[in-house]
């Protein structure tokens, strides 16, 4: 199994972009995903959304109300919309599955690589 997480880049303050989380291999079915981030200078990586198996989100609060996460299971895709995105918000960001490999069998974790999002002011 692999995770491809790519849609970052550089964009100015109160621009959007959508990050996309795409999981590939033999495996049954993705569970939660999750994206982190890791802010410049930063140590600690932190949750910014998770997305359950049901489709159910959650969001930390200095996204709420700017993040939108979703899946598309067909595609094994899960999204991250970013808008009104703000200086701070520039960070590398990774994604996080649970991946069932059998139906009987996992979930696995795996991580994605990151992918760098630079808001300018």
């Amino acid at each position: 199994v692999q995770l491809q997480a790519s849609g970052g880049g550089v964009v100015n303050a109160g621009g959007s972009l959508r990050l996309s989380c795409a999981a590939s291999g033999n495996f049954f079915r993705v569970n939660t995903v999750e994206w982190y981030r890791q802010a410049p200078g930063n140590e600690r990586s932190d949750l910014v959304a998770r997305i359950s198996t049901d489709g159910s989100p959650d969001y930390a609060g200095f996204v709420e109300g700017r993040f939108s996460i979703s899946r598309e299971d067909s595609r094994n895709t899960v999204f991250l919309q970013m808008n009104a995105l703000r200086p701070d918000d520039t960070a590398v960001y990774r994604c996080r599955a649970d991946v069932m490999p059998q139906p009987n069998r996992g979930p696995y974790t795996y991580w994605g690589q990151g992918t760098q999002v630079t808001v300018s002011s």
